[in-house]
């Protein structure tokens, strides 16, 4: 498997974890399992552990309640969970979004949990939970801004971003919508250069007040950004068991939430969609 030759013997089951069929390649002689080299490999865990941690993570548990559901150190059941996001991540393709789409931007208080060297010496500790600057934050204040952009009836995209300017969001909205959608927003002024990127843009002033619109005349008021609002709202309640994520793991989260939003299944439903975006 590691010099990629077809001559393997079996070489029986793991002593520990009789689950396990071990082999050992004729040419290269490395020794490896069912699981050597997949997104599950490592930490000597028994594939049972490794889809019950899965499954955790589909109800929103945080690491160190997981651990104790499955009788692991806190610090085994954060490698692999964060093993598991990094997995999903990895293997999510990016949607292609069209017909109506809302687009809007939250921002998240992140610092460096657990990464010392990324904090500026000139800080001073806190003895409180971290707080981020008021008003619009970006990556280097520790309060990143998150794009959204949501298909209505659709699938939702997050990025987490450094800043939220033109020239920061452009790419994304062109890599994930197509040319010609229509555009919902709000009246934040980076959204002026949509109908020159290809869109059509509407939006709503929400600083006079407003919040929906009929434009046509048909008594529905389509202009409005409350679908990508209620995915804000869901994401702060997915969050909230996290306490303390760091920056440089946050995009992890973000994706997951990402995935188990758009595969639209919740509890026992939604493992096998995990499973199958993890061993496809």
């Amino acid at each position: 498997m590691h010099c990629a030759s077809a001559e393997i013997n079996k070489q029986g089951r793991d002593p520990t974890q009789p689950e396990r069929q071990k082999y050992r390649c004729k040419d290269c002689g490395r020794w490896f399992d069912d699981l050597s080299e997949t997104i599950l490999a490592g930490h000597h865990q028994p594939l049972r552990t490794w889809v019950l941690c899965l499954y955790f993570m589909g109800l929103n548990l945080s690491n160190r309640q997981i651990g104790q559901e499955l009788g692991l150190h806190k610090d085994d059941a954060q490698r692999m969970t964060q093993q598991l996001r990094e997995g999903i991540e990895s293997k999510q393709s990016l949607p292609v979004l069209d017909g109506e789409v809302e687009a809007d931007e939250v921002y998240v208080v992140a610092g460096h949990k657990g990464n010392p060297e990324a904090v500026k010496k000139a800080r001073k500790g806190r003895r409180r939970r971290l707080k981020g600057a008021r008003g619009r934050g970006t990556l280097a204040k520790e309060k990143p801004p998150i794009l959204g952009l949501i298909q209505r009836g659709g699938e939702v995209v997050l990025r987490m971003l450094d800043n939220v300017q033109q020239k920061t969001i452009k790419p994304i909205i062109l890599a994930c919508v197509a040319e010609g959608t229509r555009f919902y927003t709000d009246e934040y002024d980076i959204y002026a250069r949509l109908p020159a990127w290809g869109y059509e843009h509407h939006s709503v002033c929400h600083s006079r007040g407003e919040y929906a619109r009929d434009e046509d005349g048909d008594g529905f008021h389509e202009v409005h950004v409350n679908t990508i609002e209620g995915v804000w709202s869901l994401l702060r309640s997915w969050l909230r068991p996290h306490r303390g994520i760091s920056q440089e793991h946050l995009p992890m989260y973000l994706s997951f939430f990402q995935f188990v939003h758009n595969s639209r299944a919740r509890g026992k439903g939604l493992l096998p969609a995990l499973l199958a975006a993890l061993i496809v």
